[in-house]
């Protein structure tokens, strides 16, 4: 008996893996969800199709209690202890489902074979009902299992109708092309799982990409070859030239080219020396490299993309949705219409009752909904994997489809629209008590802590040439967000930041003075700051930051596509003003605090009628990202607040990546309808021939595998 209780999360449970053979689709997913309704909290199953594997949260004492319904449903499961049992158990299974499809074909057409010959006359008629029979016990084992348990429980799947119309194909002599149909239908499932099985795991194959092995220094400072899987954060790795990185890290020693377009999807290579970051995955392509782990193999940035990918692929997509409703109605709906005409042909067609029986049969399986149950998750995944692959990603099939609706896109300007990578081009030190080395040394000390590009920019401009400046002690150090950083230093409180620190100099004139002398600073675009003690200022600093190669053509692509482009940035108007006239954007709205970009956001989606998206990659753009209707995060440059906020991550820092993600997202839409409107109209047309015309079992299980076969092979176009 199940108990009816429901399992809730306790500080006991375990992630546990299931594996269910028979579970390829949405279908069988929704099954085993409406079984284990009341049994397992929603939020404890996860279902990965590709893999035929469910993953429960549940105290491993009580996985009996989500087995056995699952078993009395007609479904084989089984616990496992990793993904790779289940890649393993799946290659198994898949060659056993070719060899089984293949033999009841040979059974099938030995039946055909000997029907035609003999015509159902003599002892050869049982031995080729034999044949048939054998066929479709070999074909159609787990649909038949599947069918039964769905009828005893009043549920119309698709294997129940496939069951109901092959036995009565059969009880009504036809046998051969009952043979036939169950083992076409096996082989084209066959089929069918292999091409969906190829969109969900095109993505896996970058893991592939990654090294098994890695050479580690060990503690007496020799080296070792070891299991990625071994190497802890913080050790040395080393890396060969012509190798791939196994590993996150920073690099220690060594200069040389990394082609990062496994993970980027940028064909560029990209040199690297000292400090630069490198990412598992990507090739180094000229020089050994002495690596610093800074992530082991299940917590990098490619290990990530998997998991996002992953999960993106088992949300539903709004058109997914809305076609598993209709599919749920639609099977009742033509399970009770066959019954129908069996029935009613007899009388209004005055058709025999076998003929009519017949008629039904093959209604069925021409009815059954695979094609269209179909036509959206082989799409939607094949548009997720080939994002991944341009080195986007997308968090959800839902942001996928969102993405072509578009209307406004608010763009912030630092590390987005330019580089992000600003230099110092003029510092002026006002302070004639101070002295100018102390007032250098104290804005070096408080730029070089912040993460802001214009700060880090100050630091580095400021620093002499291979000479070490004795640095001020700070106190009291934090970052306020929009303006700048603060710290105390000998009982004084000093502030480096935007020219929003003016308003606290408290002589009108001043503040008018060197207002005046920022603006002539801030001409051709350049970013001012501005270092001041208590309400004294000491330097005022400009700095230059280069407009991001190609960014005026992504601009035209966008407004092409009919997206109206908006810069947001928290820079003064006069170097917006500059930024944006270059680059085509005529909407621009400038000092902005993070609360203000957001602001900016509600603002303009009351304003338009259509989906306002955000671009961005700093801290102070989370706020906005997750306010707008579909936020993207630059993933190359861009702080982990603004990845995780973001529906999308864009892996590197090209624009031309966001207007292509509308592009895709666009071409997933017309695919999407065309897979719809081939399943349906296949159906309709022999759907007709069914009932007013003569349509064949044969003609009806090539009309049905034929639209499911055609709808996965225009799915996985998206992958090109």
């Amino acid at each position: 008996m199940i108990q009816s209780r429901r399992t809730t999360h306790s500080a006991s449970d375990s992630k546990l893996l299931l594996y269910v053979p028979a579970m390829d689709c949405a279908n069988e997913e929704r099954e085993i969800r409406q079984l284990l309704k009341g049994v397992i909290a929603e939020s404890a199953l996860h279902f990965h199709l590709s893999n035929r594997q469910i993953e429960v949260q549940v105290d491993p004492r009580q996985i009996d209690e989500i087995i056995q319904p699952i078993r009395k449903a007609g479904f084989e499961v089984q616990l496992i202890q990793a993904r790779e049992d289940s890649e393993a158990l799946l290659g198994r299974q898949s060659r056993l489902e070719a060899l089984r499809a293949s033999v009841a074909l040979v059974f099938a057409l030995t039946a055909e074979f000997i029907h035609v010959l003999t015509f159902d006359d003599g002892p050869f008629q049982y031995v080729g009902m034999l044949f048939a029979l054998m066929g479709i016990l070999l074909a159609g084992g787990s649909t038949y299992r599947k069918g039964l348990m769905a009828i005893r429980q009043l549920r119309m799947n698709i294997s129940a109708l496939m069951s109901v119309a092959v036995t009565g194909a059969f009880l009504i002599g036809q046998w051969p092309e009952a043979a036939m149909v169950m083992a076409l239908y096996a082989c084209a499932e066959w089929i069918e799982a292999r091409s969906v099985a190829r969109a969900k795991n095109a993505v896996y194959a970058l893991l592939k990409l990654r090294p098994e092995r890695v050479h580690m220094q060990q503690c007496c400072g020799g080296w070792n070859e070891v299991s990625v899987d071994q190497v802890p954060r913080d050790s040395l790795i080393r890396i060969r030239p012509g190798a791939r990185v196994p590993l996150d890290g920073v690099i220690e020693s060594g200069q040389s080219t990394l082609d990062e377009s496994s993970l980027t999807g940028e064909s560029m290579p990209v040199d690297k020396h000292p400090g630069s970051v490198v990412y598992a995955g990507t090739l180094n392509q000229s020089a050994e490299l002495t690596v610093r782990v800074t992530a082991t193999s299940t917590e990098g940035v490619l290990s990530q993309v998997i998991a996002a990918v992953e999960q993106a692929q088992q949300s539903r997509a709004p058109t997914q949705g809305l076609v598993d409703r209709f599919a749920r109605w639609y099977t009742p709906l033509v399970f009770f219409i066959a019954l129908g005409v069996a029935f009613a042909g007899p009388l209004l067609w005055h058709l025999s009752w076998l003929g009519a029986s017949y008629k039904a049969f093959v209604l069925l399986v021409i009815a059954c909904p695979c094609a269209l149950v179909i036509s959206t998750p082989v799409t939607i995944v094949s548009g997720l994997a080939r994002a991944a692959r341009m080195g986007v990603v997308i968090k959800g099939g839902a942001w996928l489809e969102a993405a072509r609706d578009i209307a406004v896109l608010a763009i912030d300007k630092t590390g987005t629209l330019t580089v992000g990578r600003p230099l110092l081009a003029e510092a002026e030190f006002l302070d004639s008590v101070q002295d100018e080395a102390m007032v250098r040394a104290l804005a070096i000390a408080m730029a070089e802590r912040s993460d802001h590009p214009v700060a880090k920019a100050i630091a580095q401009g400021l620093q002499p040439e291979g000479e070490p400046v004795d640095l001020p002690v700070l106190q009291d150090y934090s970052a306020v967000a929009g303006v700048g950083v603060q710290a105390h230093w000998n009982d004084q409180f000093c502030q480096l930041g935007n020219r929003r620190l003016l308003d606290s100099v408290q002589c009108p004139q001043a503040r008018v003075q060197l207002g005046q002398r920022l603006n002539d600073m801030e001409a051709g675009g350049r970013s001012t700051s501005v270092l001041m003690c208590n309400d004294h200022v000491l330097a005022l600093f400009a700095v230059s930051d280069e407009i991001r190669p190609g960014a005026a053509a992504q601009i035209r692509r966008l407004k092409g596509l009919g997206v109206k482009v908006v810069m947001l940035t928290g820079d003064n108007p006069v170097v917006a003003q500059g930024v944006g006239r270059s680059l085509g954007i005529e909407d621009i709205r400038a000092s902005l605090l993070p609360n203000d970009k957001m602001e900016q956001i509600r603002h303009l989606r009351a304003e338009s009628a259509g989906l306002v998206a955000m671009a961005g990659d700093g801290i102070n753009d989370a706020p906005a990202l997750a306010s707008a209707g579909l936020g993207f995060a630059l993933g190359g440059s861009g702080t982990d607040i603004a990845m995780d906020t973001a529906d999308i991550v864009v892996m590197n820092d090209n624009l031309a990546r966001i207007v292509d993600t509308i592009e895709l997202s666009k071409k997933t839409r017309r695919v999407l309808w065309q897979n719809i409107g081939l399943a349906l109209g296949i159906k309709l047309v022999f759907l007709y021939l069914a009932v007013f015309q003569e349509a064949t079992m044969w003609e009806a299980v090539f009309a049905d595998m034929g639209a499911s076969l055609l709808v996965v092979f225009n799915g996985l176009r998206l992958l090109r």
